[in-house]
């Protein structure tokens, strides 16, 4: 923890870009506002463009969600703020951000310094050794945070990997992903590990499959030259759902520390085999010629994408884990763009009851974990129609998070995770070791994607994706119901 004679300065790498004025400076805003900032906590911009501090907070200020009473409290924020223009290559640039920063660090015993990399991978590996030259505190810890993507497959996440830990220790390293700061993420492990009951049946005797989804309802919105040099599987689900798929599927930690947590995350994934086509699904959205708006366009319509382009838009993937535990329990993990809502959850779903006496009408039970939105956690069972008849229907022992918790505001996961940060916590953070075993289960799959020019199979902008997929999940056991919808308690 910090003390009042020290002092910890947040120094934003790219402060002009998009990723710094949408998220992390808005992030910033609220722990200023909250209070939540370790004590003397100052702020620097650092990019190539040159702009004063009344710039930064007319560019920054559209996305802060100022409230009509807090126009005071903005204005210290950015009192708080420094800027200073410069190169990622140049290290006279580095020296001058160096010089900054010591000049803030004056008449404090310790000047604690945190590098937020909001910048384009290309610039990751200079931006780092400049700040290992010029910039590491003599007095305090400093920490680099390292956003995504971490390479594009084994090969490329190695060397970078490589060259961060020829710079810096682990503990010094934190690279982020934000489904790690997600309210219902961080309780799966409470869930799993604090309650009795569900310890028991969490493996293959009770469990036919889990699906872990990410659905959203949009396309790429303009951003597609961006997306399509990564695609799904490397957006999505080789990070964000594995990470999910980790919690879900790891053994029980012997203690509650960062350590622990992330030795078991790797022992999972080294259970797991790497992925191959044949249970693999991939669509590409298209043009809805009744829909309006952006749904009429297909993912080829987006003039930032390439001309045909067969970059994947959804992806379902299962995933196999060869341990005592899970062994024959499939891992259905599913994600995709311009779909018909958005939603991401997590589902158990639980055998069939054995000894069936009411005729094959019982539906499995499912326990779902819905990250986002409207988070709650609920457990889908069967129980007798009310009243006379003797009929059973699916209901649900629901915790809605909203209806059971309506006066605690939910912080973003950003928030959460820049504090960790802040106080040393890397629990919700990916060590390079796990980075290592997560590259190794997909990158034979993208190689071969790549290498075969897999077409993606068409599906149409607000549709489920492709009815492959669906077909695919109930090839794996996953038994769909129709007759049950989960509705966000209103009370």
């Amino acid at each position: 923890m910090s003390n009042s004679k020290e002092c910890s300065t947040f120094v934003v790498m790219g402060a002009s870009g998009d990723l710094a004025k949408k998220k992390i400076y808005p992030t910033l805003w609220q722990l200023f506002k909250k209070g939540l900032f370790p004590p003397n906590t100052r702020i620097v911009g650092y990019a190539r463009s040159g702009l004063s501090i009344a710039q930064l907070k007319e560019r920054v200020k559209p996305f802060l969600k100022i409230a009509a009473d807090e126009e005071k409290k903005c204005d210290e924020f950015f009192a708080s703020n420094e800027y200073v223009k410069g190169a990622y290559d140049e290290k006279e640039a580095f020296d001058n951000l160096a010089a900054k920063i010591w000049k803030l660090e004056q008449g404090y015993t310790a000047g604690n310094r945190l590098f937020y990399l909001a910048l384009p991978p290309s610039v990751f590996a200079i931006v780092t050794s400049n700040i290992k030259l010029s910039c590491m505190s003599k007095s305090g810890w400093s920490r680099v945070i390292v956003e995504k993507p971490f390479g594009k497959d084994l090969e490329s996440s190695e060397k970078l990997s490589s060259h961060l830990s020829s710079l810096f220790k682990e503990e010094e390293i934190y690279r982020i992903d934000h489904y790690l700061g997600k309210e219902m993420v961080q309780n799966l492990m409470v869930l799993r590990f604090a309650n009795c009951i569900l310890g028991p049946m969490w493996n293959r005797n009770y469990i036919e499959n889990v699906v872990i989804t990410f659905k959203e309802p949009f396309g790429t919105k303009g951003r597609g030259g961006y997306f399509d040099e990564f695609g799904m599987i490397r957006d999505v689900m080789q990070n964000h759902l594995l990470q999910i798929f980790c919690l879900a599927a790891m053994e029980k930690p012997c203690r509650n520390m960062a350590t622990d947590i992330r030795d078991e995350k790797v022992k999972v994934l080294k259970s797991v085999p790497p992925i191959e086509l044949d249970d693999v699904v991939l669509g590409q959205y298209v043009g809805d010629p009744k829909g309006e708006g952006e749904a009429k366009e297909g993912y080829l319509d987006d003039p930032t994408v390439p001309k045909g382009s067969i970059t994947p838009t959804y992806a379902l993937a299962v995933m196999k884990i060869k341990n005592e535990r899970w062994d024959g329990v499939p891992f259905i993990v599913k994600c995709g763009k311009a779909l018909n809502e958005r939603k991401s959850e997590v589902r158990i779903q639980f055998k069939d009851v054995p000894g069936d006496i009411f005729g094959g009408k019982a539906k499995r039970n499912e326990l779902v974990i819905r990250v986002q939105p409207n988070e709650a956690v609920y457990l889908k069972m069967m129980t007798k129609q009310p009243g006379m008849s003797g009929e059973l229907v699916e209901s649900e022992l629901d915790l809605t998070y909203k209806a059971r918790y309506k006066d605690i505001p939910l912080p973003d996961a950003y928030e959460r995770l820049i504090l960790d940060v802040f106080y040393g916590s890397q629990t919700n953070f990916v060590r390079s070791d796990e980075l290592a075993e997560a590259w190794r289960i997909f990158t034979p799959l993208l190689h071969r994607i790549e290498r075969e020019k897999i077409k993606p199979i068409p599906y149409v902008f607000g549709s489920r994706g492709p009815e492959q997929a669906d077909i695919k999940a109930k090839e794996q056991g996953f038994h769909y119901s129709p007759s049950y919808q989960w509705s966000k308690p209103q009370h």
